[in-house]
């Protein structure tokens, strides 16, 4: 049997894969694979409003060194304190220019920080909720890329910010967005790891958060052919994930990205597992990502290409998305 790229693959093989993947969700699919990962931040916020913003700051912040993730992602949180809602309601311009005026993040400045915050903040109080602003830009399609367009823009105009902001891209710029759709699984899937809190949201219209390990993953299996992690790339992978779950085809993503992150976990295992189940599957020439421009995945609105990845410390996570599921 040959997995082969788009819908040419045979329902035998498809159901062979799915039967795989499936054992692999049961398996890894649980609370004690998350760490280390910025997820670990959202899970304690129980409110939908205040996870929403604790996700989208904890996803734009994933890329880079674990331990400086984790220390970034922590220090704005810890400064939003227990409702980061009701701190950003209370809030002056003046003052989150002030708390976050030292605060860097590699290419991150606290000018970036404060132009997310208030576009937040802003939209928050326009449509009620991220959620709600999100949903505003709604169009009919089978993905949310029309939505996310519309919803970083929106960001970005409210934000107050003059020029390119690192935590925000567009798909209209051929991006992946890995950053954004990973905010976007968190929120809208829930289940032992995705904490949820969107319930209006579909999650048949995600798409996968591409990044370094699953477009390997996903040109091994077939389901791409092309060089960058881009936006057709990421298009091409979730629409053969789609074959294996209709209703949900990011459902794999953090068991597969999983592998090849964690030095604990062998990604030649799961592609053998995998070529053991459907075929034909190609392996890589060796279990380190390879090396991307954040223009091709995860960009600024208005910015130019920039090296995202970084090489991570032993036992840890290597690319841009490296704690994240």
């Amino acid at each position: 049997m040959k997995i082969r790229e788009g819908s040419g693959f045979s329902p035998a093989e498809a159901a062979c894969l799915r039967e795989e993947l499936e054992r692999l969700y049961r398996e890894y699919n649980r609370p004690e694979w998350i760490s280390p990962d910025p997820l670990e931040c959202v899970l304690p916020f129980r409110n939908p409003l205040d996870r929403e913003i604790a996700a989208l700051v904890a996803s734009s912040l994933a890329y880079g060194r674990v331990r400086q993730i984790l220390k970034s992602v922590g220090l704005v949180l810890e400064r939003l304190g227990e409702s980061p809602r009701t701190f950003l309601e209370h809030s002056s311009r003046p003052q989150l220019e002030r708390d976050f005026s030292s605060f860097r993040h590699r290419f991150t400045t606290g000018e970036d920080v404060v132009g997310l915050l208030w576009g937040v903040r802003r939209l928050c109080l326009l449509h009620g909720s991220l959620e709600s602003a999100f949903l505003s830009g709604g169009r009919n399609g089978e993905t949310y890329v029309g939505e996310m367009e519309s919803f970083i823009g929106k960001i970005a105009e409210a934000s107050g910010n003059r020029g390119k902001n690192s935590l925000l891209c567009r798909p209209s710029q051929g991006s992946a967005c890995k950053r954004h759709w990973l905010f976007l699984k968190w929120m809208v899937r829930s289940d032992a790891v995705d904490p949820g809190g969107w319930s209006r949201c579909d999650p048949a219209r995600l798409l996968i958060p591409l990044d370094t390990h699953m477009h390997r993953i996903g040109r091994a299996l077939g389901f791409t052919r092309r060089n960058s992690a881009d936006l057709k790339a990421a298009m091409e992978i979730t629409r053969n994930f789609r074959r294996m779950a209709p209703d949900d085809p990011a459902r794999y993503d953090f068991v597969l990205t999983r592998f090849g992150i964690r030095e604990d976990l062998s990604l030649e295992e799961l592609l053998r597992g995998c070529k053991a189940a459907a075929g034909g599957v190609d392996l890589p020439e060796d279990r380190h990502p390879g090396k991307e421009k954040d223009g091709e995945s995860q960009g600024p609105v208005a910015g130019s290409s920039r090296d995202l990845k970084d090489r991570g410390e032993k036992g840890r996570a290597r690319d841009s998305r490296e704690l994240a599921g």
